[in-house]
């Protein structure tokens, strides 16, 4: 059985560099705050509440002389005002590419045209897009944009995490409901390779796993694109959640993972199919 693990699955860049300031920041300060958790995933959660993260609801919740870590998904204009206000220790980690989202949807409101964000209701990457701008819609699916009104001028951009497919469907609504339609591709360039590698994969490989949480809608975004290409496709959280039947009579498996997902889970999941396989192949690298 071959087991092929694709290139660009687990962390993006942006998740790798806000998990690792978040532990150089505790090791500097022996704690610091942030308001949820950093990533979608649990077990990355746990380790960090160990080492001394601290997750609270409010910037009234943390002590003066506490730092306060602004994850990667991105954080309000209005907490950002407020964290300044009180003069607090802002540790920013927020992503570089939804940083330049940010900027797009001020320059599209600039340009005089309605903000359209297509992206998942209530994510914290969309609701701090969202916050840049005085006045938004945020489109989740075709559904939500066939309902919409025409209009003369809008402006679309969309959370990085999002599927090519989906943005390109709600595009395609978007042009018969907008005179002057200007779009910029925000969908981030790790997310697309990895779109890319798991739909590859899963035409190839007789089984699938993808690696991630059910709390991310990233993860749950890979996982159906692979179910729809390849029926034995699974989203896992972890090994433990592995069904040696899943693999019978399979000759090919393909491995992926989120975004959220970080390198030792990948490296247990891998290493457990690698039991399984009476022919002790060698993973491959795929991507």
């Amino acid at each position: 059985m071959k087991v092929f693990v694709a290139k660009d699955a687990g962390y993006c860049f942006g998740v790798r560099d806000a998990v690792n300031l978040a532990y150089k920041t505790t090791e500097k300060y022996g704690n610091v705050y942030m308001l949820g958790d950093i990533v979608h995933n649990e077990n990355v959660v746990k380790d960090l509440n160990e080492s001394g993260t601290k997750v609270v609801q409010t910037l009234d919740e943390i002590p003066k002389t506490e730092p306060v870590l602004f994850r990667a998904h991105g954080t309000t204009t209005g907490v950002w005002e407020k964290a300044k206000e009180k003069q607090m220790n802002i540790i920013d980690a927020t992503c570089p590419l939804v940083r330049e989202i940010h900027d797009e949807v001020i320059k599209l409101e600039q340009e005089g045209r309605r903000i359209i964000v297509i992206g998942d209701h209530g994510h914290d990457e969309v609701v701090g897009i969202t916050s840049q701008i005085k006045d938004s819609i945020v489109v989740e699916s075709p559904e939500e944009a066939e309902g919409l009104r025409k209009m003369k001028k809008a402006g679309v951009v969309s959370q990085s995490t999002q599927t090519i497919e989906n943005v390109q469907n709600i595009i395609n609504i978007l042009m018969t409901k907008v005179f002057d339609l200007r779009f910029v591709n925000t969908i981030c360039f790790p997310t697309k390779r990895n779109q890319d590698q798991i739909k590859q994969l899963a035409e190839i490989c007789d089984v699938m796993l993808i690696i991630g949480s059910f709390t991310s809608a990233n993860s749950k975004r890979l996982a159906q694109l692979s179910k729809e290409r390849n029926i034995n496709s699974h989203q896992i959280t972890c090994a433990k959640d592995i069904n040696s039947k899943w693999f019978d009579r399979a000759t090919s498996v393909g491995i992926s993972a989120g975004a959220s997902t970080p390198d030792n889970l990948i490296e247990e999941v891998v290493k457990c199919v690698n039991n399984l396989n009476p022919e002790k192949e060698k993973e491959l690298i795929y991507g």
